[in-house]
């Protein structure tokens, strides 16, 4: 009886597995996050769609579930932090045609690049084309827009993981009374620099490890190494100040996600009342 019982469970492992891998890998989930500030008024809020880490994956018809989900979530602005695609995509039309529909959705769409972006032979290509498509590529700049009556400070750099970020120049000509985000692909970015002068810092790269161990976490991120601290979430790293590691969509190297879903965020930013 405890062979039957003990050949069943191997048997039922062997079968959930994949299913799991399978699950994770290919439906993506909304994750929610709220951060408070005293540099908004108490009854002030805004929101952000945060994307990250495509790799040129495709979710339903034409990127169908994507888009739909973006437009639901009806956030004040959209970022994404690198990695749209991958180093070896030969096509960016999936890709270009997802960020045309969701600008059509949202006027405030940014963008920094990743490390996959930076090494990608056709870079420029890619640049231009989100340009075109009315995406806001933070290329070491920052922009301020109002939200909801707040004004906001949105700064972007080049990839830190490929050394071409320039912090000073990003930072440039703005006001640290107002909010401010910046945006990074790695997240390491808050080892390499002190004083960033950022409320939250968003990033992606890590992908949460893809595979992840429960409870143990993320067995492996780039730049970081075997078991990573800044694998996914929030992370405290000065006075009053956050970086969220959103950990993806898409997958590097080997195709597959466990206990470690794909996903996007939606970030709401509120005043203390």
């Amino acid at each position: 009886m405890k062979k039957r019982l003990i050949i069943t469970g191997l048997l039922l492992l062997l079968l959930v597995f994949p299913l799991k891998v399978y699950h994770d890998t290919n439906y993506f989930k909304v994750n929610q996050e709220t951060f408070r500030s005293a540099k908004l008024p108490a009854d002030a809020s805004f929101s952000i769609t945060h994307l990250s880490d495509l790799h040129n994956k495709v979710f339903g018809d034409n990127n169908e579930e994507l888009v739909s989900t973006v437009e639901k979530l009806n956030a004040d602005m959209v970022v994404i932090t690198g990695d749209m695609i991958d180093r070896h995509t030969e096509e960016f039309d999936q890709m270009f045609s997802l960020l045309e529909r969701i600008t059509e959705i949202n006027e405030h769409v940014f963008f920094v690049t990743g490390n996959h972006d930076f090494e990608h032979p056709d870079f420029e290509q890619l640049l231009s084309g989100l340009r075109e498509r009315g995406v806001t590529v933070l290329d070491n700049k920052n922009r301020q827009i109002t939200v909801n009556g707040v004004p906001v400070n949105v700064v972007g750099i080049d990839d830190v993981a490929t050394n071409h970020e320039q912090m000073g120049v990003a930072f440039q000509g703005i006001s640290n009374d107002n909010y401010t985000i910046l945006l990074s692909h790695a997240p390491e970015v808050i080892n390499e620099y002190d004083n960033i002068p950022a409320d939250l810092v968003l990033s992606g790269h890590t992908h949460g490890g893809q595979v992840r161990i429960p409870p143990i976490g993320a067995i492996v991120a780039p730049g970081q190494g075997l078991f990573p601290e800044l694998d996914k979430g929030t992370f405290e790293f000065g006075q009053d100040q956050l970086l969220y590691i959103d950990s993806g969509l898409g997958t590097s190297l080997l195709p597959i996600r466990l206990f470690n879903q794909s996903q996007l965020s939606l970030i709401t930013v509120s005043g203390v009342g």
